[in-house]
């Protein structure tokens, strides 16, 4: 049966991933509400896959809040970061750079806002990044990165990386930690059913000293380990 339920969800997440990529593109230059909705609608479908085909559960323990903030998401699998247009509203997500290379969905995540990340290339392009951010939160869109810079496995705590502080320091936003426990569900190439849990930790102000917000931040993203 868990097989079964893997072979229907790969069959349908990838190829519906694929047409709503393509409307998605297609939409684009007539309506960049309708393109957004599109990305919206390939989060939605993948929750849809791992609800229907392999009978996994989400729940949210707390919710995003109203305004523009930093969310910092622990990151266990590609389901987070999949995930983020469902979770949140129209969120702009710091991304590797790498990822913007993969045909047609490297396209549409740069229409849609993500931030591309290099992660050697120095001073010059953190503050690229900044602006980018600023110019998305003046437009009322909250921020996601995933501090740990890669996916983690489950139960592993790591350093952030340095990059975190920086926009953490230079952006002057609050920081919103948020747990999430995917891996032993959805890590796998065979994947699980299961419950899949977010736990959004209270806000941290902006203007911390360094060490304090990054452990509060490791701490709180780490609060499903066990």
């Amino acid at each position: 049966m868990r097989l079964l339920r893997n072979l229907a969800f790969y069959l349908a997440f990838y190829l519906g991933s694929l047409l709503i990529t393509a409307a998605s593109l297609a939409s684009l230059p007539f309506s960049i509400d309708a393109f957004r909705a599109r990305v919206r609608n390939w989060a939605q479908w993948q929750r849809w896959c791992l609800t229907h085909l392999l009978g996994c559960e989400i729940v949210l323990d707390g919710a995003p809040l109203d305004e523009p903030v930093l969310y910092a998401i622990k990151h266990e699998s590609f389901f987070e970061a999949i995930d983020a247009p469902a979770l949140f509203d129209t969120p702009s997500v710091f991304a590797k750079q790498e990822l913007f290379r993969i045909p047609l969905w490297g396209r549409a995540a740069a229409a849609f806002g993500l931030v591309p990340v290099e992660r050697d290339a120095g001073a010059r392009a953190l503050m690229t990044m900044i602006r980018s951010a600023r110019a998305l939160v003046a437009d009322g869109r909250p921020l996601v990165i995933f501090p740990e810079g890669t996916r983690v496995p489950h139960g592993e705590n790591r350093k952030l990386q340095a990059g975190f502080a920086g926009l953490y320091k230079m952006l002057g936003l609050p920081v919103v930690p948020v747990a999430v426990d995917s891996g032993p569900v959805y890590h796998s190439l065979l994947k699980t059913p299961g419950r899949i849990t977010y736990r959004f930790a209270e806000p941290i102000p902006p203007g911390l000293p360094r060490a304090e917000v990054e452990e509060r931040v490791r701490e709180a993203i780490n609060a499903l380990n066990s």
